[in-house]
């Protein structure tokens, strides 16, 4: 990647709803330059799509926590049933499977502290290959709207 597509990729992770020539305009490229870039850069993988981010808030959803989940037997298809059970709740917004002591950290965003028990309760403790789990309520969370490339990359 060279100046002008990493230009390109954190023009679009600020906003990706700018058209084409108004991107051209803000990297002093020619639009049919920009354009071409942009497909390029989607056909090499790295811009893998556009998205809408919500406010959990406005969703009704304010309350988030990490849960780290221990899952057994250790295998392929115990890993990856649970990693697409997982995914499939509507309360889970990701999935991180990790090394160390836990197997999983889940991220989850549900109305309230009652609703997060509940959730654990309904949809872990029930679960055969789930021999332990613990909760981490959230207080705050910031994230980067812009990934850059790094230095020499």
């Amino acid at each position: 990647m060279d100046d002008i597509d990493s230009a390109i990729v954190r023009e679009l992770q600020r906003d990706a709803r700018q058209t084409n020539r108004e991107l051209a305009r803000t990297l002093g490229v020619a639009p049919s330059t920009c354009l071409e870039r942009v497909r390029a850069l989607r056909a090499r993988g790295v811009i893998t799509g556009f998205k809408a981010t919500v406010d959990l808030r406005a969703m009704d959803r304010p309350v988030q926590a990490l849960v780290a989940v221990r899952v057994r037997p250790l295998s392929r298809d115990v890993i990856e049933g649970f990693k697409a059970y997982a995914i499939g709740l509507p309360e889970v917004l990701s999935v991180y499977c990790v090394a160390g002591g836990d197997d999983f950290l889940v991220h989850v965003a549900v109305p309230d502290v009652d609703q997060l028990h509940t959730f654990l309760m309904d949809r872990f403790s029930g679960r055969r290959e789930v021999v332990d789990f613990r909760s981490s309520v959230i207080y705050q969370h910031v994230a980067k709207d812009v990934v850059a490339q790094l230095p020499g990359g």
